[in-house]
């Protein structure tokens, strides 16, 4: 809730600037009546959620380790969700409150997260769902997700990110004093897929990528991983992508190289070599094409700062 109400508001309060609030936050129970939260907290929400006319966006939080428990508490809200994606709108889980998702069948043949200590129980409820415990932060068509409980900052500033641009989501996480999202739980995970499409096979590929970037990755064998021809590769990647095998590999590695300009402390040398490219002279022009900036100038605008601006 601070993190959405924050955004184009709190920077603009300390500031001295006129507030732009870019959301509207209500708060929704399934009968209007207040929750327990864990320990000796209530929170008492502003509707029911058969109250609620308009939503473009659903956050459902964490909801405790006992699936079973929690979906039979929940049920009302599982068809109620059904109803608002039916409608178009975006829906979110947090930690354990990933389950409520995967339980309306709104994540078969999605990607997902949850918390990584309950990836495995999930997988075996929940079979249809592409579980990828990995990752902080999955997206998969409106449909998002995120591991443990604090990783809720993380999947917020995302979202607001998505919404708002990535100005105001650092001007949001600066202002609340917190970290820009945390995209992987462990090892070196990079951003979730964002195009949806239809062809499962492209969509493995693309998965592959995901996991092998940091490879010397040949377009002609990866056309053959997935029993096709290069020609044929590489025409059904750019339908489904609207890119080619090698711009996409491109772009993804730009992608990391930000965030590590953004949230690391390595030169641009290792940055370059830390995404793929031994040829740092490449990969500053190949940055520049993409972002309009060279490294240097991105890290001054984008990376984190000591002193306070």
């Amino acid at each position: 809730m601070e993190v959405f109400g924050s955004a184009g508001v709190l920077w603009n309060a300390l500031h001295g600037q006129e507030r732009e609030p870019y959301f509207r936050v209500s708060t929704a129970s399934i009968d209007g009546g207040p929750v327990h939260a864990e320990g000796p907290v209530r929170l008492i929400p502003e509707h029911a959620i058969s109250a609620i006319r308009k939503t473009d966006l659903i956050l459902v939080p964490s909801g405790g380790l006992d699936i079973d428990s929690m979906a039979t508490r929940n049920a009302e809200a599982i068809a109620w969700m059904r109803k608002w994606r039916r409608k178009g709108a975006a829906i979110a889980g947090v930690c354990s409150g990933v389950a409520l998702l995967a339980d309306s069948g709104l994540l078969d043949g999605k990607r997902a997260t949850t918390h990584w200590a309950l990836a495995e129980e999930y997988a075996r409820r929940y079979p249809k769902v592409r579980w990828q415990p990995e990752y902080m932060v999955t997206e998969d068509d409106n449909l998002f997700c995120c591991g443990g409980v604090n990783s809720a900052l993380d999947l917020s500033l995302y979202l607001v990110e998505k919404y708002c641009g990535r100005d105001i989501a650092m001007l949001c996480a600066k202002s609340l004093i917190i970290e820009m999202p945390r995209m992987w739980q462990s090892g070196f995970a990079v951003l979730p897929l964002q195009i949806s499409h239809h062809d499962d096979a492209i969509r493995r590929a693309e998965e592959w990528i995901h996991g092998n970037w940091q490879r010397d990755v040949r377009v002609d064998d990866l056309a053959a991983r997935m029993g096709m021809s290069p020609r044929n590769f590489a025409r059904r990647f750019k339908l489904a992508t609207g890119e080619t095998p090698l711009g996409y590999l491109h772009e993804l590695r730009i992608a990391v190289a930000k965030r590590l300009l953004e949230d690391d402390y390595r030169t641009i040398q290792e940055v370059s070599s830390a995404v793929g490219y031994d040829d740092v002279a490449f990969f500053r022009n190949l940055f520049k094409r993409h972002t309009g900036a060279s490294p240097s100038d991105y890290r001054r605008r984008f990376g984190r700062t000591i002193a306070a601006e």
